[in-house]
């Protein structure tokens, strides 16, 4: 485990010679490159739904160009049957969406927060550029099966239609057979904040408790004073008249189809944000008070809507006139793998037909009738050299090191981390799972063994190691499927779950879901290239001697 973790920032090195002397051991060791073939795969059409969290604003991308994401999502009440009382008036109502904060420092009784894990635009100086934020009644039901899908699994999904060439710069998503333009759905204004800018101050609430303004702070968060008469109208009135709309999670979300949280650029520019509306704390909660049984006094209550449901990011890309994104060459590689989350990806060929039965028939111990041996017991090929380290080696374009720092001076791509995966069975590697340095707090420091992390090079650059070991390891043993990798970039390496590829053109059907919660993008250096820092597939052997 120790020279596996020194392997990810440092070469392999070969020690038998040093410790024993070459003449006085009874093994050889040995490293090749083995060549690969890896190329660009566009992807035009992701699943947009049941996301861990969202995105919510606007993102220059000095590679790529602006993303805007904006949020569509139904709420539901965590209570129903409600009696509101006589005179039910609301005097306020709050939305909150917690941000992925943690704490910076604590003195005494004063706590500081950072947001700086889950915003993207901030500037040189500290400053975030505002966006403009509303927030509109949405019109269209996002029903929970797929009509069209008679299968054991029929959840309908919907799927990103983000580029700006196609959509024109609207909100529209598609459903599997249709667009779905959020533009044109959308129903009454709710809320509008002209300079919206997220915050990691926490957030002081006041109390007065037996004439004493008591103070509480909370971790920053988005959270908005709501237009209480619309809600009035909305939910105290027609439950008025029509107490079924708060019977049940059906008639509610029929009834009310969520919102649309829309984001938009000031001067073609602003931020970016993740929010946490799977969280418990992420709510909206109707304030308000009722005749006491008291003569002449009034009670205090609240009624209460989450997140729960259907909940989808809309993306609309505008990519820089340098950028063409299109389908790589799949027999000889491509030059520069772009990836971008939710526009690009890249795939990589370990072996191909040839070279895979190559690559056996070094390592494998021939049985002289045309297979192979294996052990008694497991059934495992024997092998006459033994795999002690296998590395994907990627080299970043060093065009991503043109980009201005941040005010702390981290470069653009410092915390890039490349998320490889298995992208015939949409699964991670078995190297990931058997990466004994998970960090579940710190996911830029998790599996940091079988997914390196960017770090320089010899000659001033960045590269990347990503450990293929136990996976090669597999194919010789116990002849595992030569599987096709998929290469994305991750903000959250400890989030696997997947996203669905809609119409894909060939049999990757799907992407690591992480990949479209980051908005950044990076170019690397692909295989077809007689450049030193083409991407190359790197193997430290060791066969015993005769």
């Amino acid at each position: 485990m120790i020279i596996s973790f020194i392997a990810c920032d440092k070469e392999f090195s070969e020690i038998d010679s040093d410790v024993l002397g070459k003449d006085n051991s009874n093994f050889d060791t040995n490293n090749n490159d083995f060549p690969i073939v890896s190329y660009n795969k566009k992807l035009d059409s992701l699943q947009i739904n049941g996301l861990a969290s969202n995105l919510l604003g606007v993102f220059n991308d000095p590679a790529y160009g602006k993303t805007t994401a904006s949020i569509v999502t139904q709420i539901t009440p965590t209570t129903f049957d409600p009696s509101f009382g006589t005179n039910a008036v609301i005097d306020s109502v709050v939305l909150r969406i917690p941000y992925f904060s943690r704490i910076a420092s604590i003195e005494g009784e004063v706590t500081t927060y950072t947001i700086q894990d889950s915003l993207y635009g901030e500037n040189q100086e500290g400053n975030i550029d505002p966006i403009k934020l509303s927030i509109y009644q949405n019109n269209y039901f996002l029903r929970d099966f797929d009509p069209f899908n008679v299968g054991d699994n029929n959840f309908q999904n919907y799927f990103s239609n983000a580029d700006f060439a196609v959509n024109g710069g609207a909100n529209r998503v598609l459903n599997g057979t249709s667009v779905i333009d959020f533009e044109t759905q959308k129903g009454q204004l709710i809320y509008e904040d002209i300079n919206f800018e997220p915050s990691a101050e926490a957030i002081r609430l006041d109390e007065t408790v037996d004439g004493t303004v008591v103070s509480q702070f909370i971790a920053p968060a988005l959270r908005i004073n709501m237009d209480t008469a619309f809600w009035t109208s909305m939910i105290f009135d027609e439950y008025t008249v029509n107490p079924t709309i708060l019977s049940n999670t059906n008639n509610f979300r029929n009834y009310f189809r969520g919102l649309f949280i829309k984001a938009e650029a000031i001067n073609d520019s602003g931020s970016m944000v993740l929010l946490n509306l799977a969280s418990q704390e992420s709510s909206i909660i109707i304030y308000y008070s009722r005749d006491s049984s008291i003569a002449g006094e009034r009670t205090q209550s609240t009624y209460t809507f989450n997140f729960t449901g259907n909940r989808l990011n809309t993306f609309v890309n505008e990519l820089n006139s340098g950028i063409n994104l299109t389908n790589g060459d799949r027999v000889n590689g491509d030059e520069k793998l772009y990836l971008k989350g939710g526009n690009s990806m890249a795939v990589v060929d370990l072996f191909g037909t040839d070279e895979l039965q190559d690559f056996i028939d070094e390592y494998r111990i021939s049985d002289g009738n045309g297979g192979y041996l294996k052990e008694n017991g497991t059934g495992d090929f024997l092998l006459k050299k033994l795999i002690n380290e296998a590395q994907l080696i990627i080299y970043e374009d060093e065009i991503m090191q043109t980009f201005p720092e941040d005010q702390n001076g981290n470069d653009y791509s410092a915390f890039d981390r490349i998320y490889v995966y298995d992208a015939t069975n949409n699964g991670p590697t078995i190297d990931y799972f058997l990466d004994p340095t998970e960090n579940t707090t710190q996911s830029f420091n998790s599996r940091i063994i079988s997914l390196g992390q960017r770090f320089e090079d010899d000659n001033g650059g960045f590269k990347y190691k990503i450990r293929l070991t136990e996976h090669l390891n597999n194919i010789l043993q116990k002849d595992s499927t030569n599987t096709r990798l998929g290469l994305v970039l991750s903000t959250n390496v400890n989030y696997n779950n997947n996203a669905e590829i809609l119409n894909s053109d060939d049999t990757i059907d799907g992407i690591p879901a992480a990949s479209l919660l980051t908005p950044r993008g990076t170019i690397l250096y692909g295989s077809n290239t007689t450049d030193q820092k083409k991407m190359t597939l790197k193997i430290y052997s060791t066969e015993p001697r005769n």
